[in-house]
């Protein structure tokens, strides 16, 4: 599957229990190898393969991949685990290499095969492998309102671009150290205010960007930015 920036959290988030295989490159198309790879039979039943190429901007930088070709795996059911394959790009040393992981990917599926289907498409959630995830109607629940904590929003009248993404991994970080130690918890987000109407509303910010922290668990508590600090 050729990746982009419309259907990269698609492709790593359904069929969680499926490890995700990528290479970065900058050829155009697929070597035949890697096609040769994802129709392996085993393969084609536990793994997912995805081709991302170099003018790929967000991807590559979401993965920080610096040369090509490159082949990384994330697996894990939230994609918790990314994993940079250091050996030779050859077929058989590169099958090796997946195949340690792709017979765990059929275990978890035929031990869920009693208890329904895996994920479909529709009912992906790529908010759950997001550093910085997108707040919406759909997400809300996992992204803010679910489990203890504050969220942080980033509040924009459109896209966040990746480098304002990066920018909030980074103060993520960079507090979750800090305050650890109190025993407060921060989640990060960020809001497209120009699709979520309501919410535009509610907040009102002066400008763009701007933030607020949010209590979802008071009854309707947020500190919004003030710009002049």
């Amino acid at each position: 599957e050729k990746l982009t920036k419309d259907n990269i959290d698609k492709f790593l988030t359904t069929e969680p229990s499926k490890p995700k295989v990528m290479l970065f490159s900058n050829k155009k198309s697929a070597p035949m190898m890697w096609k040769a790879l994802s129709s392996e039979t085993v393969f084609k039943r536990t793994v997912k393969f995805g081709f991302v190429t170099e003018d790929q901007d967000d991807i590559v930088k979401r993965f920080k991949v610096s040369k090509f070709p490159t082949v990384i795996m994330q697996r894990g059911t939230k994609g918790e685990v990314k994993e940079t394959y250091k050996g030779e790009l050859k077929f058989l040393a590169l099958k090796d290499w997946v195949n340690l992981h792709s017979e765990r990917g059929m275990g978890d599926k035929l031990a869920g095969a009693g208890g329904g289907k895996e994920e479909s498409v529709e009912e992906a959630k790529p908010w759950l492998v997001q550093e910085v995830p997108e707040l919406t109607a759909k997400s809300h629940q996992d992204v803010c309102f679910k489990g203890e904590g504050l969220c942080v929003i980033y509040l924009k009248d459109g896209e966040a671009s990746q480098g304002e993404i990066d920018m909030l991994t980074g103060l993520s970080k960079k507090f979750t150290s800090q305050l650890s130690d109190r025993g407060a918890k921060m989640k990060w987000m960020w809001m497209n205010l120009a699709v979520e109407g309501a919410y535009k509303e509610l907040f009102a910010p002066t400008q763009y960007p701007s933030a607020l922290v949010f209590n979802p668990h008071k009854r309707l508590r947020f500190t919004l930015m003030d710009h002049g600090e």
